[in-house]
């Protein structure tokens, strides 16, 4: 539908010109003036006159009437003045024609309006705290980060997905306490991160009952832990470059990407960089030297910040009292680092909207230090998400672990499967594409910002909005096609209705990926997914493609399937889900 509204808004510019004699509106504007009208009946496309009014001083009634007599274009089989609005119907038969030459000439780039060649973007996603448990709650900035940079791919950006992974901070000198107080190094071997978290759910029980029995001892005095300050001293060392506790820290790391990348593998997903907080402890300093050298550096009661208070926010923390690190000192210098290295157009942040303070206030002192590409930073913040309501706390163990939510979903998935495909092999195969494309879907069918409470029986229900739904339907049109051993031509035959919407839903793909790249909203094509789907449902049930005797009419419906069947395949990959031809 993009390719006929740029052409619609071309000729109406012409028309608009010659009729009124006026250049005051351009196609551009006209492109995004076009509406889609809610009944089909009314029109496919429509124009409404009145924000044209003013400048053509004319009434809108008058503008459309005027602009529709003589109107003429191949693509449409009526043109009519209706209150106002200029009403577009298209021909069924030249349209669909296009639309489907398009998909079957273009391929996997149909949809694609490369906008991004030659433009490098910068994805900061997934991102999970080393020795902390990957759970539902990193879900979000996983497949919403990796479908950002599929769809960036898709668009002709180069793409840099980076995993910064949270692989320094106080939590450390925590962890090297715990487990020398309580470590066992095979039982870590055996249990990998589990055991790390046992260990770190351990330590802040621990340090909470001392805290509080130095409350019951003396209301009056300030929380104390001596584990605490054991920490916090454990931490000093290992920034001060202590080999023991580097070696244990490269420890901690090492076994806890190897159960990172189990839950990476089943999501089909590859990070370019996995430079994590630690890469950037020597690249600090400068920073903190040129905030220091402009004037910017405050201390406040032995804390060096940067005050916001003339844009409304609070004070930026730089240093501690004891002059460690905060995170906003590494953002800065991670971004300058990233800037230097690739030269990004974008720099993308994919994390909790809990975070968006601290990235406006850290974006704001990146601007004030005379970084000129501050403004190609954007933060993609997300809502939370729970299961059954149930909140997620990482220090407590309170978390629902995203290897067992795949776990449980493809074990589901294998019961339904097995009875018609009796194969193990090939039964788990399609159970695993179904399960973690079920979790998937049904996270990424929200708007971002909205919290979500995962129900899994909702996300693995094969009927109504989901992610076993849509696959169910690609495999549909996989089967169609295997039976027609041909993926059909488009003939000059009436279409019903039925075939138009089709039709009209596969030319809305370009339009819906331009949308979700420039709105940082995977939802949009997830719903697109939905539309398309039902749309081919329809068309399905509707009409005859294999049984049809019209020879010209089944080609047509074989080809109106494999545009179908193309698009929902790209579609779907750009939400990181795979694409079974079985179920």
């Amino acid at each position: 539908m993009l390719t006929i509204k740029k052409k619609t808004a071309a000729l109406l510019a012409d028309r608009i010109s010659s009729v009124f004699g006026s250049d005051l509106v351009g196609a551009d504007e006209l492109v995004r003036m076009l509406e889609y009208p809610p009944d089909s009946s009314m029109g496919d496309l429509a124009l409404p006159c009145f924000r044209l009014s003013k400048s053509l001083r004319r009434s809108p009634v008058q503008i459309a009437a005027s602009l529709a007599e003589g109107f003429e274009c191949e693509e449409f089989s009526s043109v009519t003045a209706v209150n106002g609005y200029l009403n577009f119907k298209i021909n069924p038969t030249a349209f669909a024609r296009r639309v489907v030459g398009d998909v079957f000439r273009l391929g996997d780039k149909y949809g694609s309006s490369q906008s991004g060649v030659g433009k490098t973007v910068v994805l900061d996603y997934s991102s999970p705290n080393v020795a902390k448990p990957f759970h539902i709650g990193h879900l979000g900035t996983t497949v919403i980060g990796h479908s950002l940079k599929l769809i960036h791919q898709f668009e002709g950006y180069d793409c840099v997905g980076i995993n910064y992974l949270g692989d320094w901070g106080t939590q450390f000198g925590k962890l090297i306490v715990a487990y020398k107080l309580w470590g066992d190094k095979q039982q870590i071997e055996r249990g990998g991160v589990d055991e790390l978290v046992k260990l770190y759910v351990r330590i802040n029980n621990e340090i909470k009952a001392e805290e509080d029995a130095s409350v019951a001892e003396n209301p009056d005095a300030p929380r104390h832990s001596a584990l605490g300050d054991a920490a916090r001293a454990e931490f000093k060392r290992l920034e001060d470059g202590d080999e023991e506790n580097l070696a244990l820290w490269r420890w901690f790391v090492s076994v806890s990407l190897e159960e990172y990348q189990k839950t990476y593998k089943l999501l089909g997903i590859e990070f370019d960089s996995y430079k994590g907080e630690s890469f950037y402890t020597d690249k600090m300093p400068a920073q903190v030297q040129k905030l220091r050298d402009m004037g910017l550096l405050e201390l406040d009661d032995g804390a060096s910040i940067v005050n916001l208070d003339k844009w409304n926010m609070p004070v930026c923390l730089i240093l501690k009292r004891d002059g460690s690190t905060l995170y906003p000192t590494r953002d800065i210098a991670a971004a300058v680092y990233r800037q230097e290295t690739y030269g990004f157009d974008k720099a993308i942040y994919v994390t909790s909207a809990a975070q968006s303070l601290h990235f406006a206030q850290w974006f704001k002192v990146v601007e004030l230090m005379g970084y000129g590409w501050y403004d190609r930073l954007v933060h993609v913040p997300y809502g939370t998400v729970s299961i059954n309501g149930a909140k997620l706390a990482t220090r407590t163990g309170n978390v629902i672990l995203l290897k067992d939510l795949f776990d449980e979903a493809i074990s589901r998935v294998a019961e339904i499967t097995r009875e018609k495909h009796p194969d193990p092999e090939e039964c788990m195969r399609i159970a695993e594409q179904v399960g973690v494309g079920a979790v998937v879907f049904y996270y990424l069918s929200n708007n971002r910002m909205r919290d979500i409470n995962f129900v899994m029986e909702e996300a693995l229900s094969f009927d109504g909005n989901t992610g076993p739904y849509v696959q169910y339907t690609y495999a549909r049109t996989c089967s169609v096609l295997e039976r027609a051993g041909s993926t059909g031509k488009m003939n000059d035959v009436p279409l019903t209705d039925g075939e138009m919407e089709l039709v009209k839903c596969v030319a809305l793909f370009p339009e819906k990926v331009a949308q979700a790249m420039a709105e940082y909203e995977p939802s949009v094509i997830t719903r697109y997914i939905l539309d398309l789907a039902a749309a081919f449902n329809r068309f399905y049930h509707d009409c005859k493609i294999i049984g049809c005797e019209d020879e010209s009419l089944r080609e047509t419906r074989i080809a109106l399937t494999a545009a179908t069947n193309r698009v929902l395949h790209t579609a779907l990959e750009l939400i990181c889900m795979k694409t079974p031809e079985k179920i």
